[in-house]
């Protein structure tokens, strides 16, 4: 029926990779699950979305366990798929119309879904393919997560150009230097760690013979990741882009700016318009720090129902706003110069960004108490120079446990539970946990300890 969520939890299989388009064409909202994701995961997104159906493959859905997959949603494999027939129809939808729902986390809580518009998926590839641009001649190597709107984007933008996409799971980095020279890519799109990876890897004489762009999102553009990059691959252009989930990319870098403005973010892509606004709404001048918020047709609909978050973060464009109507205001402070370039200057929320995914403090905390072996926790994110950010845990015991059986049930149950991007690089043991004086405990005071240089 019209407007049904159907969701596909797969790697970046034939059927993973037109989804997308074919479930736009039936009319359907189509629920990309990230594959890495485990079944408490899994049955938040079927359950909050009222997917009607999940595509899956055997061996996943045998690890869902019952109640996972809730009533009225039926699972199909992706084994039954036949995909034969004529090539797909341009969509005769209404632009307005919900398309596809990305779910990514918050700062608390569980992750919450993103409502995408045909409109916004469809500008958000021309966009990009403009302004990097692709030709037909041009061929992608997906290596991102199709459920990530950067990684989704990979195979529209290619496809909006008339170009190929070859998609790629890989275990070692080794995997994608080798996909680079065996099929010839121009075109690679990663997040810091796996640039980290990349420089520290031997690069084939072929990998980069045919590549023109390397593009960058989910996280900031190091200057040893610069000059990594310029060494391995000399005649490569680097984007280097800004962008959430609520409104897909913001701004882009042009690669000829990078050495000389190696800690900006650029300037608005098209179809966007970014504004630096003071707290009380009236526009920041040239080098006064304030949020940026992003208006324009790339702005998603909301979060899927949970008008609460909604209300809090897609609010009137400034008054001063080009295209008015409903902007998303990121939380993210940012500073303008006087050319209009901008630069990030910090995250207002608590999210943990490591390998590039968004992870939420609370999530890791409810599978931590859900073990049955803590009694009360803290999870946060440390600086890392090759993950963007580490996990710590910071736990008390139940007081009837002792520790060495506390830490044993609570490490079996997170790899059980958790994604390995989820995982804490360190649980740390505390006979108390401080409090502040509202008897919360003390976040801020635990992750100053713990994440200062001393």
């Amino acid at each position: 029926m019209s407007g049904d969520r159907v969701a596909s939890w797969l790697p970046k299989t034939l059927t993973a990779c037109l989804m997308p388009l074919a479930a736009a064409r039936a009319g359907l909202v189509h629920v990309p699950i990230n594959p890495v994701l485990r079944r408490m995961q899994v049955a938040h997104i079927l359950t909050d979305s009222g997917a009607t159906m999940l595509i899956t493959q055997a061996g996943r859905a045998e690890t869902l366990d019952s109640g996972d997959v809730p009533e009225g949603c039926a699972v199909a494999l992706e084994g039954e798929i036949d995909w034969v027939g004529n090539a797909l129809p341009p969509s005769s939808h209404k632009p307005v119309s919900l398309a596809a729902i990305l779910y990514t986390s918050g700062s608390t809580g569980k992750p919450k879904g993103v409502m995408l518009s045909h409109a916004n998926l469809w500008l958000g590839a021309v966009s990009v393919a403009h302004f990097l641009g692709l030709e037909p001649t041009d061929r992608t190597l997906a290596v991102l997560p199709l459920s990530f709107d950067y990684g989704q984007n990979q195979l529209l933008s290619a496809w909006a150009a008339g170009a190929s996409m070859v998609p790629l799971d890989y275990l070692r980095s080794q995997d994608v230097l080798r996909a680079l020279e065996h099929h010839q890519i121009t075109t690679l799109a990663g997040v810091p760690p796996l640039w980290v990876q990349l420089i520290e890897a031997d690069w084939p004489e072929g990998a980069t013979a045919h590549l023109k762009r390397l593009t960058n999102s989910g996280g900031a553009l190091t200057a040893p990741l610069i000059a990594g990059l310029r060494a391995r691959a000399p005649h490569t252009e680097i984007y280097a882009m800004y962008g959430l989930t609520e409104a897909f990319r913001s701004t882009v870098l042009p690669p000829e700016l990078l050495e000389t403005h190696p800690d900006s973010i650029g300037r608005a892509i098209p179809f966007a318009e970014v504004m630096v606004v003071r707290p009380d709404g009236t526009q920041a001048t040239a080098g006064e720090a304030g949020e940026l918020v992003h208006a324009g047709p790339l702005v998603a609909q909301g979060y899927w129902r949970d008008r609460e978050r909604t209300a809090q973060r897609f609010l009137p464009a400034p008054a001063w706003s080009r295209y008015g109507g409903t902007a998303v205001w990121s939380g993210d402070t940012v500073v303008a110069d006087a050319d209009g370039l901008l630069r990030f200057v910090g995250r207002d929320d608590e999210m943990i960004k490591t390998s590039g995914n968004r992870v939420s403090p609370q999530e890791i905390e409810e599978a931590a108490l859900a073990s049955g072996a803590v009694a009360e926790c803290i999870a946060f994110g440390k600086p890392d120079a090759r993950l963007g950010a580490v996990i710590l845990l910071v736990a008390r015991a139940k007081a009837w446990l002792a520790q060495d059986e506390a830490a044993a049930t609570l490490s079996r149950h997170l790899k059980h539970e958790l994604p390995s991007f989820m995982q804490p690089a360190q649980i740390i043991w505390r006979n108390e946990l401080p409090r502040n004086p509202n008897g919360k405990l003390d976040r801020a005071g635990v992750r100053a300890e713990l994440t200062s240089d001393g």
